[in-house]
């Protein structure tokens, strides 16, 4: 599954590659995963850590969450980057009915999520945000639909006891050992694993655009 997914995020990274030899990229994000993609598909990029604290969620739509979570990140890179750097900050949520399931915080909460996905279809949401520094220069976000299998309890114990839950919005990784979990999904594979290639195309391309007139 990863290797045909990063094929094909090499054929679809043209614009990104170009804005990659234009400016250095900063990727604003902890996450292995971003890390991994990235570099499989040949973007050079420095990496720093937002330390932003996740609000929860309150009167907001969640993929406007979402997408005020990517530009908060990006408001504090930003502060920490070059004139000639641009930052690339993304957050991802899973959305099951109007509920927003972020991360566990311990293995209680992973159960509940994992046991309110079984037999269920979710929404995945994964905001991205391209910022220099003057400030937030486009961002939006992309969609997945995510159908579950019904999973027994012990399955999800065994699943939680590996640890690979805690880290993760709606408490698993389907590019892992969660794969299990899922029976089909309707949409980009890359978007539930959190860079949504051909959304950073989209924003790449205005950014050059941007570039392009100063």
């Amino acid at each position: 599954m990863m290797g045909r997914l990063l094929y094909c995020l090499n054929m679809k990274t043209n614009n990104l590659k170009i804005l990659s030899n234009k400016r250095e990229i900063i990727l604003g994000s902890g996450s292995s995963r971003r890390v991994s993609l990235l570099t499989e598909i040949g973007i050079k990029f420095s990496q720093i850590i937002p330390e932003v604290e996740e609000y929860e969620i309150q009167n907001e739509q969640p993929y406007q969450y979402a997408l005020d979570l990517a530009e908060l990140k990006g408001h504090w890179v930003v502060q920490r980057i070059k004139q000639d750097q641009i930052a690339i900050c993304c957050d991802t949520i899973v959305v099951l009915g109007y509920n927003v399931l972020g991360k566990p915080k311990n293995k209680d909460e992973a159960y509940k999520i994992l046991s309110l996905l079984s037999g269920q279809n979710h929404v995945v949401c994964t905001a991205v945000a391209f910022a220099d520094s003057n400030g937030i220069l486009t961002s939006s976000y992309e969609t997945t639909n995510v159908f579950f299998n019904h999973v027994s309890p012990n399955q999800i114990n065994n699943y939680i006891d590996s640890g690979e839950p805690m880290d993760k919005a709606g408490a698993y990784g389907i590019q892992g050992m969660g794969a299990f979990l899922v029976d089909r999904i309707e949409g980009n594979l890359d978007n539930v694993i959190g860079l949504p290639t051909q959304l950073l195309e989209e924003l790449a391309k205005k950014v050059n655009r941007m570039l392009e007139l100063t």
